[in-house]
């Protein structure tokens, strides 16, 4: 297995050329969040781009070092666009981030996520109830077919969720960042838990949404296990320094942009996590 030391060096090695290179990692994300995921990618050093239609999607795909492709609040244009900038992800060989916002509500919903599975994400992000139901949908280990999904909140734990989140990084070859009080990041082979983050974070709208943003960005630099676990370790730094310096919600969005925005690549990497190989 790799030594933490190593994941720590790549973590830095990640923030860093981010910074510098300021790469842009399209989306096509729900309407709730679109503003908040857009300033997460900015704040860490990326370029964002929000798209609807299926022809600017393409160009995105095409054009775009990595895309976040959130389910949230569906439009009917998505019924064509999603599936096709999957397609062509997916024939392009460029890192998608799949944030599965909701599975299991409704028939449109249910039928792209099924349709995802042949396009195989590099990254999917969820809560646990997502991890769970999207296994389940697929027909993988650790799923279930009846969803315990609550509109985007999750009704199980993090560690509920290790089986089908191993099973879905098996399929896709990628990795799977399960979010909660700690978050769980797999590969198949390999597992990270990382902790930190807020009780705020549960009290704004886009935490998890911004996160899968910030993901993709991330994953225009490097491996999807370290990506994903970068973003985590960000998120979960920002959170907890957030925390401390505000006494509500509103204010707590607010600092968390700033945070994300100042944090180091060496203070990122030395966020606590554990490791373990699965």
């Amino acid at each position: 297995m790799v030594s933490k030391q190593e994941i720590q060096s790549k973590i830095r090695q990640t923030v860093e050329m981010v910074r510098r290179t300021n790469p842009i990692a399209g989306s096509i994300t729900n309407s709730v969040t679109i503003n908040f995921v857009a300033n997460a990618q900015l704040a860490v050093g990326g370029s964002a781009a929000m798209v609807y239609l299926p022809d600017e999607a393409e160009f995105l795909a095409k054009a775009g070092g990595a895309m976040y492709v959130n389910m949230g609040t569906l439009l009917p244009i998505y019924e064509e666009t999603l599936p096709y900038a999957a397609k062509v992800l997916h024939e392009t060989g460029k890192p998608w981030v799949l944030d599965p916002v909701a599975v299991g509500i409704g028939s449109l919903r249910t039928q792209i996520l099924q349709q995802f599975k042949e396009y195989k994400p590099t990254i999917i992000r969820g809560n646990a109830s997502e991890i769970i139901a999207l296994a389940g949908l697929w027909g993988l280990d650790g799923g279930t077919d009846e969803s315990n999904v609550r509109g985007v909140d999750s009704t199980d734990s993090v560690s509920a969720a290790k089986t089908a989140a191993i099973a879905l990084a098996k399929w896709t070859g990628g990795a799977v960042a399960v979010s909660g009080e700690t978050d769980l990041i797999t590969d198949g082979s390999i597992m990270a838990v990382s902790y930190g983050g807020s009780h705020f974070m549960e009290k704004i709208t886009g935490a998890g949404c911004s996160l899968g943003g910030v993901v993709a960005v991330y994953a225009t630099a490097t491996s999807p296990f370290i990506a994903a676990l970068t973003a985590s370790a960000l998120y979960n730094l920002a959170g907890k320094r957030a925390e401390l310096k505000v006494d509500g919600p509103g204010s707590f969005q607010v600092q968390f942009l700033d945070e994300l925005y100042k944090a180091k690549a060496e203070e990122i990497a030395g966020n606590s996590f554990d490791m373990e190989e699965v």
